[in-house]
């Protein structure tokens, strides 16, 4: 009924209260802008302003239309974004270790619903092991977890070294086993965290478990021990150990992949995964892995 060009003709003379400036600003001629109103007056059959030589005022029905012209160009402009987005639709159930949900992927997955209206998203968050036994049982489509150095499932996204982090003015004693903040098992970093300790002969007493990230900071914070982490995803307020003239171990690196449960992946899959490698810059500040690594297990 309403042509939404004539809309935002009638929604710029409405503003500048003038049908010259009116056509300035929406580079059109004054006789076109004209036009437009009386072609809108003539669809709802009232007339919409009041105007002389001197001044252009809106009459009580124009004050109406003024909020039913914006409320129909917003639903215009929704419509049109929805079908010149991207038309891939389905289902995709997507796993994240929970040290990538507290940076910069929440921002990232927003940004690919945005652009994927159609696709029926689901987002858990867990330990790498947890998402890794929920893709195995068919619960998951796709996660991005971590991995070993050396071990073959999944694509590499990009790697990090493993720190020991800690409140910023923990003392780490000089003798005796490490106070360890950690998951409950299985996890990956409490595993390489209690094989390093031992294997340097410092042994480890494991002072809090928690089974999320903020509940490793809080007890991090309070100073109850130290926690093995990705050292560019790090808690906030957390710093890396090197106190009281005793240096931690080296615990090498760690590797963030994504891992699908099928051997080809849906269209779905194929534009989250698209979006994550464009985006790699903002996962950890990391460089993408190089052409050498591997693209394996389930992705293609």
């Amino acid at each position: 009924m309403f042509d939404p060009i004539h809309l935002r003709t009638f929604l710029a003379v409405e503003r500048d209260r003038n049908f010259s400036a009116a056509a300035r600003r929406l580079d059109l001629r004054q006789s076109t802008v004209s036009q437009h109103v009386a072609k809108l007056e003539q669809a709802v059959g009232r007339r919409l302003f009041l105007r002389d030589t001197h001044s252009v005022e809106l009459t009580a029905d124009g004050s109406v239309m003024v909020g039913f012209a914006r409320e129909i160009l917003d639903r215009h402009e929704t419509a049109q974004r929805y079908f010149e987005e991207s038309g891939v639709s389905g289902r995709l159930r997507f796993g994240a270790s929970e040290d990538l949900v507290l940076h910069d992927l929440p921002l990232i997955l927003a940004e690919f619903r945005r652009s994927h209206p159609r696709i029926d998203f689901e987002l858990t968050v867990a330990l790498s092991e947890d998402l890794h036994r929920k893709l195995d049982d068919g619960e998951l489509d796709l996660m991005f977890g971590k991995r070993r150095p050396g071990e073959r499932h999944g694509e590499l996204i990009f790697r990090d070294r493993l720190v020991f982090l800690a409140a910023p003015d923990f003392v780490l004693e000089p003798t005796g086993p490490v106070p360890l903040v950690t998951y409950p098992p299985p996890s990956l970093t409490r595993e390489i965290a209690l094989d390093v300790l031992q294997r340097e002969g410092l042994g480890a007493r494991i002072t809090c478990v928690a089974d999320s990230l903020n509940g490793l900071r809080a007890a991090a914070l309070a100073g109850l021990g130290v926690v093995l982490h990705a050292r560019r995803l790090p808690p906030s307020g957390l710093e890396q150990v090197l106190t009281g003239g005793r240096r931690l171990p080296d615990a090498g690196e760690l590797e963030f992949v994504l891992v699908s449960r099928r051997s080809v992946l849906s269209e779905p899959e194929r534009e989250l995964r698209a979006v994550i490698l464009a985006n790699v810059d903002r996962l950890g500040q990391f460089p993408r892995a190089t052409a050498g690594d591997n693209r394996v297990s389930g992705l293609t």
